[in-house]
């Protein structure tokens, strides 16, 4: 890895850029906005936990840092985490 390229930064490897990053001036890396992460972590933590809804978390997070996500997006992020709903709550399919 260039030396010159901070540690926080990380590789680009989709067109998309993930919510909490922007593209930075080093070709192929993106570079964190600290607070989308912190925003981001926030509303994990209480979807995660069940205290809003994944809807809510969204529109909030646009309102906190002025930049979208999706409430799918929402959920893709937080089922990569810490695993689907049922698989959280330990609730077996039928």
């Amino acid at each position: 890895m260039n030396e010159d390229i901070p540690e926080d930064y990380i590789k680009r490897v989709t067109s998309t850029v993930p919510f909490g990053y922007e593209l930075s001036e080093y070709q192929g890396y993106l570079k964190p906005i600290e607070k989308e992460i912190n925003s981001l972590r926030l509303a994990t933590g209480m979807i995660v936990n069940e205290e809003i809804s994944l809807q809510m978390a969204s529109d909030w997070l646009q309102f906190n840092t002025g930049r979208k996500i999706s409430a799918k997006g929402l959920q893709k992020h937080v089922d990569k985490l810490y695993g689907t709903r049922k698989e959280r709550l330990g609730v077996e399919s039928a």
